[in-house]
């Protein structure tokens, strides 16, 4: 599976963004998918995850209320809608498939990163 992030951006504290990510190839419906980030200077983090089967979500506490992510098997994409941005949510977000594991995703398959920047 091929994944392709967009949609990341430039914007206020307390403004959304609703970034998107693209499959091809592969089975997307099979898969479990999520994101994680990256900001400068720490370690890739989870952020959330929805399964194939059930749309089941799951939630990084930091993000727990304004985040959320959905996905449309049939346009093989997923979205994370963004609200009540912070600058601490500063980082690069990367899209992921794999498996839920433990209220985790350990992912097979990561898309590039896409750049979302939250100023105060």
């Amino acid at each position: 599976v091929q994944l392709q992030a967009s949609g990341g951006g430039l914007v206020q504290a307390g403004g959304s963004l609703r970034p998107s990510c693209a499959a091809s190839g592969g089975s997307f419906s099979s898969y479990d998918v999520g994101w994680f980030r990256q900001a400068p200077g720490k370690e890739r983090e989870f952020v959330g995850a929805i399964t194939w089967r059930r749309g089941n979500t799951y939630y990084a506490d930091s993000v727990k209320g304004r985040f959320t992510i959905s996905r449309d098997n049939a346009a093989k994409t997923m979205y994370l809608q963004m609200n009540s941005l912070k600058p601490e949510d500063t980082a690069v977000y990367y899209c992921a498939a794999g498996f839920v594991r433990a209220g985790s995703l350990s992912p097979g398959f990561w898309g590039q990163g896409t750049q979302v920047t939250v100023s105060s």
